[in-house]
């Protein structure tokens, strides 16, 4: 998951936005460092990345990367299935129109920002005002998303390449998304992830 799933289910389990988009940015154990609210939503997001690591559409789906993107895929996966979430949000969350929800998410993690990471604030400035979490329904811009992780970290160069295999299997992995995700956000209203 990325950041706009990781919001989308901690709104629908009531847990702390802010928590959960800042876990990435987090190491070690968060206790002291953050009120507990926030320190539930850390939690919660690293228990849903080890969920979804371990889900049997998501090892599927990672058997569709050629061996010189395998490396990198679950880092695509991630950003492929918020664009999933984002291009099918009125489908999944009708209650609250995406750039109603983009608001409220910017609202609470906004109240967390002057504590918090260097890195993580960056993010921020970035994030909400370039729209990433509505813009992450169009395929270029999931493009320039991993072509940016990519250069940032060189590392992960074999991202700009993994597009190809998201476009060569794109609708094998929107069945897959539609096989999981309805089952994490029913998990997330039963207060279960």
């Amino acid at each position: 998951m990325n950041f706009l799933a990781h919001l989308h289910l901690a709104y629908l389990a009531d847990s702390s936005l802010s928590g959960n988009l800042l876990a990435d940015f987090v190491r070690g154990n968060p206790d002291n460092s953050y009120p507990a609210e926030v320190v539930d939503g850390i939690y919660m997001h690293r228990r849903i990345d080890v969920m979804t690591d371990n889900l049997p559409e998501v090892k599927q789906a990672l058997e569709w990367f050629r061996p010189q993107t395998r490396r990198v895929a679950p880092i695509t996966l991630d950003v492929m299935w918020d664009h999933f979430l984002s291009r099918h949000w009125s489908q999944l969350s009708p209650q609250i129109a995406l750039p109603e929800f983009v608001e409220y998410a910017h609202e609470q993690v906004s109240l967390i920002l002057p504590d918090s990471p260097p890195r993580f604030v960056n993010l921020n400035e970035y994030l909400w005002s370039e729209r990433w979490l509505e813009r992450y329904r169009e395929m270029e811009f999931i493009q320039r998303v991993l072509n940016g992780m990519a250069s940032r970290r060189p590392k992960l160069d074999a991202l700009r390449d993994s597009w190809h295999d998201l476009d060569q299997h794109y609708a094998q992995l929107e069945k897959q998304f539609w096989q999981f995700y309805p089952q994490m956000m029913a998990q997330a209203k039963a207060r279960e992830l």
